[in-house]
């Protein structure tokens, strides 16, 4: 089987509608044919190209004959993330927004990513992946990382434990779970007084 006729059988078997980095492909020959078979792919319509190295099969809608539906750019840049093994979160603002410390949703959805800072448009969504320090991508998407990076945003003069409840409580933890998660952020690095706040909210939790 040719390498082109090798691509062509192993796309088949991904999801439509999910990107997929050019490198999976990378073992069925060299990237140099890989790559000349995924251009005839995207000519002939069965591909789409996303962004640089990375590629989708085209979702339809039944209802609405001849349109493909592309990834969002935030799945892109998640795959992105990944094939490079990046970190990538949510950024403190989009966390506190989520966690009911802020009323108002961020205007573009902004990530925080141990890689270099990019952009991924896709149509007209744009998603961007900024580069942070370790100290904020800290416990990653775990429930801890969450709080850390939503309560970093908010002023320190705010701290109280009935803030910090009300975040617990949208993340739906268990006592025993949420003991643990603040037991956590007491040694982080954020301000004294948001420390002393969840201390104090971890004796109150039985």
């Amino acid at each position: 089987m040719s390498v082109s006729e090798s691509v062509h059988q192993r796309i088949k078997r991904f999801q439509r509608g999910e990107p997929f980095p050019v490198n999976r492909l990378y073992t069925l020959g060299s990237e140099t044919a890989v790559q000349k078979a995924l251009s005839r792919l995207v000519k002939a319509g069965e591909l789409l190209r996303i962004s640089k190295g990375l590629y989708a099969r085209p979702k339809t809608i039944s209802s609405i004959p001849g349109l493909k539906v592309q990834p969002s750019a935030t799945k892109v840049a998640i795959v992105w993330a990944r094939q490079h093994k990046h970190k990538l979160v949510p950024q403190g603002q989009e966390e506190a927004y989520r966690l009911g410390l802020q009323t108002q949703a961020p205007m573009k959805t902004i990530f925080w990513t141990s890689g270099p800072s990019k952009e991924f448009r896709v149509g007209n969504e744009v998603v961007v992946a900024k580069h942070t320090s370790a100290s904020k991508l800290k416990w990653g998407q775990k429930p801890e990382g969450a709080l850390l990076r939503g309560l970093s945003t908010i002023p320190s003069k705010s701290a109280s434990p009935r803030i910090i409840k009300l975040a617990i409580a949208r993340l739906r933890l268990g006592k025993t779970e949420a003991r643990e998660t603040l037991k956590k952020l007491e040694h982080s690095n954020l301000p004294e007084s948001w420390i002393v706040s969840i201390r104090e909210t971890r004796k109150t939790i039985k």
